[in-house]
């Protein structure tokens, strides 16, 4: 565990966040290592599939991941103030909620998943595959929601290390499960999706296991598991606004595919590619922000308002750097990367041409995320909420749509930058005002 009240800010950030980002590095590889995999061997109809079927996995998960958001926040505070009692309830009322959420998720995603496909008019020659690899994926989501939720535990009490250790567990069995089943089984999307679940479950249940013999705070006994209300209405209050927002996003980009399905297999299988090229561009926003909103919860909590601007500037340094040295990357060798999962020259072509358009934008992105993460970190969910919805459902889809009409594929890919300045004005603005220092659920007596 670790006390960001004290000491430097940036290197209390940096150190913070470094693990993370590694960490999100090799989550990221589920996805470059699934993609290449089916990309490369089964075929750009699969790849289509697999990436048309991310989405809408997060719409389902999405809302529960922001509430989940909530008890960190709540976690962070309550161990910023010592009081380690509250920390406890805390994580046991995460985990029962998680565990129904997850039941839950997995019952509806099931039995609808064709309908689901049907209703974002999804190719139909891309729909077999999609619901075999969503229906084994939404049969797991109990052991994602036990990995996430036990990583993001650790993180509100300030480690960060301890989850990077279970990642690359879980990414070097991926790898090793994508190989057997898909190259030496011959089993297509299914075995990729048995390839996920199987790795997270086990980095899930290896990390309870350790963590129960040698961590000071976490120390599961499920049968002595306590739900504690007062904690579950305090976290879901700051958690609903991060699940509402999370569920915007998720929404959009099931929107985006609706948008991007008329153009062909060809735009999907670009579009699916990109966007996960462009996922190693939002980390560091990603990672640093989830590192300063646990540091602003820990400095609130601790009394300590005044370190709060001088972490956001240290971070918003930090991110533009990393930001602008990957985004050199993505412009410059953006056919190379594509063609990573792909010989397809058309699929190429597309999502070459995404890269050259939205590239010179993630600086924007990755700032309004970062003005973002000391809103949310101090317990004020609820207007960021409202400017993602505004950025996006005001903004990125009517835009995208309406210069689809006029320029085709590329017109969407105009409409992306254009929400993400807005979302950026929009932030900045709301944080000058200062409101969000007010939002805190530690209290203190102000002299």
């Amino acid at each position: 565990m670790r006390d960001l009240s004290v000491g430097d800010e940036r290197k209390r950030i940096l150190y913070f966040a470094l693990p993370m980002l590694i960490g999100n590095v090799f989550q990221l590889m589920y996805n470059v290592v699934d993609r290449w995999v089916v990309g490369q061997y089964v075929g750009k109809q699969a790849l289509a599939a697999v990436g048309a079927s991310f989405p809408i996995i997060f719409v389902m998960i999405s809302f529960f991941i922001g509430i989940a958001m909530g008890f960190t926040i709540a976690i962070s505070q309550y161990f910023g103030s010592k009081n380690i009692e509250k920390v406890r309830r805390t994580i046991d009322t995460l985990y029962i909620m998680m565990f129904f959420a997850s039941v839950l998720i997995s019952i509806v995603g099931i039995f609808f998943s064709e309908q689901i496909f049907q209703l974002i008019n999804l190719p139909v020659e891309v729909r077999p595959e999609a619901n075999t690899y969503f229906k084994i994926y939404m049969a797991g989501v109990l052991l994602f929601f036990g990995f996430s939720g036990t990583s993001a535990i650790l993180r509100g009490l300030g480690d960060s290390k301890t989850p990077l250790y279970f990642m690359v567990l879980a990414t070097v069995a991926n790898v090793a499960f994508d190989i057997l089943f898909v190259l030496g089984f011959g089993m297509g999307v299914e075995g990729v999706a048995l390839a996920t679940i199987i790795s997270q479950g086990g980095a899930f249940v290896t990390a309870i296991f350790y963590l129960n013999r040698t961590h000071e705070v976490i120390n599961l006994s499920w049968r002595k598991m306590i739900f504690d209300m007062d904690v579950f209405r305090k976290s879901v209050k700051i958690g609903a606004p991060i699940g509402g927002q999370h569920l915007f996003v998720s929404l959009g980009m099931s929107v985006m595919f609706v948008l991007v399905n008329p153009f062909g297999t060809d735009a999907v299988a670009a579009y699916t590619t990109v966007f996960t090229i462009s996922s190693f561009v939002s980390m560091p926003a990603m990672n640093f922000t989830n590192a300063l909103s646990t540091f602003v919860g820990q400095n609130l909590g601790a009394n300590k308002p005044q370190r709060v601007h001088r972490g956001l500037m240290e971070t918003f340094k930090m991110v533009s750097v990393l930001v602008v040295v990957i985004t050199a990357i993505a412009i410059i060798f953006r056919r190379e990367l594509v063609g990573i999962f792909t010989d397809d020259q058309n699929v190429i072509n597309i999502g070459a041409e995404y890269l050259s358009i939205v590239g010179w934008f993630f600086v924007a992105f990755s700032s309004m995320f970062v003005i973002g993460g000391v809103m949310r970190g101090a317990g004020d969910t609820l207007v960021p909420m409202i400017i993602t919805f505004i950025s996006l459902w005001v903004v990125r889809i009517p835009a995208c749509y309406l210069l689809s009409l006029e320029y085709g594929v590329t017109g969407i890919w105009w409409g992306i930058p254009i929400a993400w300045l807005v979302g950026l004005v929009l932030s900045f603005l709301y944080y000058l005002t200062g409101r969000w220092k007010k939002k805190a659920i530690v209290k203190h007596d102000q002299a």
